[in-house]
């Protein structure tokens, strides 16, 4: 993948893991601020344009938020910009409502397609449900990531087409944490998506922890929401929310 523009600014006393904890940090400059911050990220997708980093981070800046780091890029030949914040602000200073109303009016400004802001200690937990088949290694990520905290997220279900036997370990962590495990065998014939689209009607995501099935075409437009697949050997390189 080529990209004509690239901007990354990484701060390891932040980066490196969701479970952030800010109760020492204070904005430079700033004596007064809080001594506890809040996390936020902002997804932005726009055609591009100059200026667009410049208003984003007036945008942080004026409400005396700071940015902790930024990627920001645009497909060669194409003229469409994507960038990913994250920065911690004072909610006294920026309460939440207010911060969606300044994203709004930036999303305005440049006639966005997406944008979206989170602050996962604010905000609603996402429901997400979890697709493996039988190896463990992504789907085990998963579930310490999200025991340990670092996936702020309600994990609905765990669906398989592998089954997992009483005395498996998975089977006795899910079980101790209350998330259900559904057991649905498959054939080249049927993939058993209709059961599976029953399943996760209310998350907000699925997640694929080496899931060795193809989802048909009819499935993904069915759902209707992301879904995101993910290999061991990529994580945490490529983070969402």
């Amino acid at each position: 993948m080529t990209f004509t523009r690239r901007v990354s600014s990484c701060f390891s006393q932040f980066l490196g893991s969701a479970n952030r904890s800010f109760n020492s940090y204070k904005l430079p400059g700033d004596p007064s601020s809080s001594p506890s911050l809040t996390y936020g990220i902002h997804i932005f997708h726009c055609p591009d344009e100059v200026g667009i980093v410049a208003k984003l981070s007036e945008c942080i800046a004026s409400r005396g938020g700071n940015i902790l780091g930024a990627d920001v890029f645009v497909p060669q030949n194409k003229n469409v910009f994507y960038s990913r914040s994250e920065f911690v602000f004072d909610p006294v200073r920026w309460p939440r409502k207010q911060m969606d109303e300044d994203f709004l009016k930036l999303s305005n400004m440049f006639s966005a397609i997406r944008s979206v802001v989170r602050v996962p200690a604010l905000d609603p937990k996402f429901k997400m449900a979890v697709l493996a088949s039988k190896q463990d290694h992504c789907l085990v990520d998963l579930l310490y990531g999200w025991q340990e905290g670092r996936l702020p997220v309600d994990i609905t279900c765990v669906i398989s087409n592998h089954h997992r036997g009483p005395n498996n370990n998975v089977m006795h962590f899910l079980e101790r944490n209350g998330i259900p495990y559904h057991y649905l065998h498959t054939t080249e014939e049927n993939k058993r998506e209709r059961e599976i689209l029953e399943l996760v009607l209310n998350t907000d995501f699925l997640v694929l922890a080496r899931y060795m099935q193809v989802l048909s075409g009819q499935f993904l437009r069915t759902y209707g929401k992301d879904v995101i697949n993910i290999h061991h050997g990529l994580l945490p390189s490529f983070k969402g929310f």
